[in-house]
């Protein structure tokens, strides 16, 4: 039995561990917490005295809600009210207008001087309101063209109050839009598509067109490069298919880069 703490225990050793009580202390029995805070005005018991309820007005004046007598329902309605109690529109107050720009137009009635609620236009049903104008920023002076009816069309509102459109636009506007009219006829092309191919273009093995021309180097025909290379590999004595002659070899063939071209 070790009773010692410090005592080195040698390796590779089987040790039992037993959990004993410490001799000479007593258990305690559990404590209970009472609330100091202080009485509400008009009583003269505190909120955490077990006789007296809390009200839901008085828990949101009260710091500690865990101690407080009242039920979890009381408490969690406290607590939402004291989080939300910075942000209760109360707090906030409308800023006051201040002097209006020289710059500011009317939204409704397209003029300036006055705010879009002060207008004297406004509630008027048979009045009819200037369409919402983009503003110009960022458009150079120089490129814009000054005019006179906001319903131009790509007509801007100007940091001075006035309408403007930029010039290449304008010249786009009277230009107008050339549409292809749909569903009409096709024009012929000038070139049949039922043209016979010439022979000078056609291989000598798969009649059609050469695909990636060749040269033979014994009698100067032009083929495709896969045919005459299959045609001299399938023959025994790698004999051509134009002269017959014998021994020509694959890697003898020379790009043709006319026909490559055309």
């Amino acid at each position: 039995e070790y009773t010692d703490d410090t005592t080195l225990i040698p390796k590779n050793s089987l040790v039992i561990v037993r959990r004993i009580p410490v001799a000479g202390v007593k258990a305690t029995s559990k404590t209970s917490v009472r609330c100091r805070t202080e009485p509400v005005s008009g009583t003269s018991k505190a909120i955490g005295d077990s006789s007296a309820p809390v009200s839901l007005a008085q828990l949101t004046k009260t710091a500690n809600l865990a101690e407080a007598n009242a039920s979890e329902e009381d408490k969690i309605k406290a607590m939402m009210t004291q989080s939300c109690h910075d942000y209760d529109p109360i707090n906030y107050v409308k800023k006051p207008l201040g002097p209006l720009a020289p710059s500011y137009t009317c939204f409704h009635c397209g003029k300036p001087g006055h705010y879009i609620k002060n207008c004297p236009r406004y509630g008027d049903k048979n009045f009819e309101s200037v369409p919402r104008l983009k503003r110009s920023s960022g458009i150079p002076k120089s490129f814009m063209m000054e005019v006179k009816d906001p319903h131009t069309k790509g007509a801007m509102l100007t940091s001075t109050g006035k309408y403007a459109i930029p010039i290449i636009n304008a010249e786009a506007y009277a230009r107008g839009k050339k549409e292809k009219p749909p569903f009409l006829p096709e024009e012929p092309s000038s070139a049949s598509s039922d043209d016979p191919v010439p022979d000078q273009f056609l291989c000598l093995i798969c009649k059609d067109t050469m695909t990636d021309a060749v040269l033979i180097p014994c009698c100067g025909s032009s083929y495709c490069d896969e045919c005459i290379r299959t045609a001299l590999l399938e023959s025994e004595e790698h004999t051509c298919p134009t002269c017959h002659q014998a021994g020509v070899s694959p890697d003898a063939l020379v790009a043709n880069k006319f026909l490559r071209q055309v």
